[in-house]
């Protein structure tokens, strides 16, 4: 009989008059991988916040290793052998990979933690440059951290929360060896993730939640996924997203000879040279670190140019406000670069539009409230009202709100960097559509480690390693497995 580690019972949670967890049944035994999966809203992460003690249910009991427990705090969850990688990292930006791990040793010397902590990322296959500053790393590389952080402080029980989203094929490949290797150690792992194929493929269980409800809880070889698309969404969904033809328009970015510098002075883009036109998407596929976010950062005007030139309608860029003259921007950091936490839902919306709605200085906040109503039911942004900080609504509703605000703008160029990075089905199949469907009037930069939607959506595709492009190809032509090489710098063209 398999040991159980965690047993979460009835578990009740409500915000308000919002039931986010109504009567939650949850197990965890010892050596297992056990998958969550729901659509945004559904309750995942209220489960596992309160499960690692970021929230207190309203009713319902916690049993880890056959003892009840109370769980108060994070500080709580891990004396209690609990570790959590969040969907967003949450780290001391302006210390190194090494300081933010360190300090989780306080029993140890700087130097003797950090050589355990470079034998842990070793026998785990965890590769990190642990003297970068974590500012100046992708959010890849920042969620490779929180990983680490789990390990070291030797977490028998391990939430991972969306942990494929910023890899390669080659990366997952990687996540998963260390996840087996943790699974054989006797821990405990929940998958939390919208990517239905993953989870088949390393779950041995799965729990299914839909509207604060567990709506099935199954072993691997009991669905395919087909029936897990309907447990979560409650009907059938066509994932299919047809690319059409569309007929090409006037050229509306070029970017010729590019050379960026990163924050430590190096140079991050080397020679970069492309075009995109109105009626296409281009496709940069890339394994996080390999100067995508220092390109995007350029192109969108928020980092200088060493050598090089970027024109946008035949106009050479020289600031932010420039870019956002013709261009919208979906960035990856979502919180301080994508919205302000601080700020409200329409406040947010009000940081693009606020023109659009003013008259002689003043805002007609009558229009500008009735347009973010509007938007907010088309992009199904869930939130209690448009008064509600930004910062308080979940990963999946600031990424909506986020989309709604850049996609609905009416621009030329559309720099779309990891669009539906925590999206759940339903809303990833309606943002890749609405991509495909905004390319018949503007021109789209896609940006992602996803090589799925590069590939689903993509008219071409440019690969880059090491700051350069590899190689760029028409997505007829493209090879996925070829691709996925030349991402992780194993091939070149």
């Amino acid at each position: 009989m398999m040991e159980e580690l965690v047993r979460m019972v009835r578990i009740t949670k409500r915000f308000s008059n919002v039931v986010a967890n109504d009567s939650i049944d949850f197990t965890l035994y010892r050596g297992e991988v056990h998958g969550l999966l729901g659509e945004n809203g559904a309750g995942k992460s209220t489960l596992m916040n309160i499960l690692y003690g970021l929230y207190k249910p309203d009713d319902g009991e916690i049993y880890v290793e056959g003892r009840r427990v109370y769980i108060n705090s994070p500080k709580d969850a891990i004396r209690l052998g609990i570790g959590r990688v969040p969907q967003l990292p949450e780290l001391v930006e302006s210390l190194t990979v090494a300081e933010n791990l360190t300090v989780l040793l306080p029993g140890l010397h700087a130097s003797s933690g950090l050589d355990y902590i470079l034998e842990v990322a070793r026998r785990y296959g965890i590769s990190l440059d642990f003297d970068a500053i974590v500012y100046h790393l992708s959010f890849g590389e920042k969620h490779k951290i929180e990983l680490i952080k789990g390990i070291v402080r030797g977490s028998k029980i391990l939430i991972l929360d969306e942990p494929t989203t910023m890899l390669s094929p080659w990366e997952v490949n990687s996540l998963f060896d260390c996840i087996s290797k943790m699974r054989d150690e006797g821990r405990g792992i929940v998958f939390v993730s919208h990517r239905i194929p993953e989870v088949l493929r390393i779950a041995d269980r799965i729990t299914v939640l839909r509207r604060g409800r567990c709506v099935a809880s199954v072993t691997r070889n009991e669905v395919d996924e087909h029936e897990l698309v309907r447990l979560m969404i409650g009907t059938d969904i066509d994932r299919h997203t047809v690319r059409d033809r569309v007929e090409l328009g006037e050229e509306v970015l070029r970017v010729e000879d590019l050379h960026v510098l990163d924050d430590m002075g190096g140079e991050a883009v080397r020679g970069v040279n492309f075009y995109v036109r109105r009626g296409e998407i281009f496709g940069i596929a890339g394994v996080a670190g390999n100067g995508q976010r220092e390109l995007v950062e350029a192109i969108t005007g928020l980092r200088d140019v060493s050598r090089g030139r970027i024109l946008i309608k035949g106009e050479e860029l020289s600031s932010p406000r420039r870019f956002r003259l013709y261009g919208s921007h979906i960035p990856d950091e979502r919180i301080g670069l994508g919205l302000l936490p601080s700020f409200t839902v329409l406040d947010n919306i009000a940081l693009t539009f606020y023109k659009n709605f003013s008259n002689n200085g003043f805002i007609k906040f009558n229009e500008l409230k009735l347009h973010t109503e509007r938007l907010v039911e088309t992009y199904d942004v869930v939130t209690p009202s448009l008064g509600t900080l930004a910062g308080k609504l979940s990963g999946g509703n600031i990424a909506r709100l986020i989309l709604a605000r850049e996609l609905s703008s009416d621009k030329d160029l559309i720099v779309a960097v990891h669009p539906t990075f925590g999206l759940d089905i339903a809303s990833t199949n309606k943002v890749r559509k609405l991509l495909l469907e905004l390319r018949r009037k503007s021109a789209v930069l896609l940006v992602s480690e996803d090589l799925e939607e590069i590939l689903q959506l993509s008219d071409r595709i440019a690969v880059m390693y090491g700051g350069r492009f590899v190689d760029i190809v028409e997505a007829d032509e493209a090879d996925p497995e070829k691709i996925g090489l030349m991402m992780s710098g194993v091939m070149g063209s």
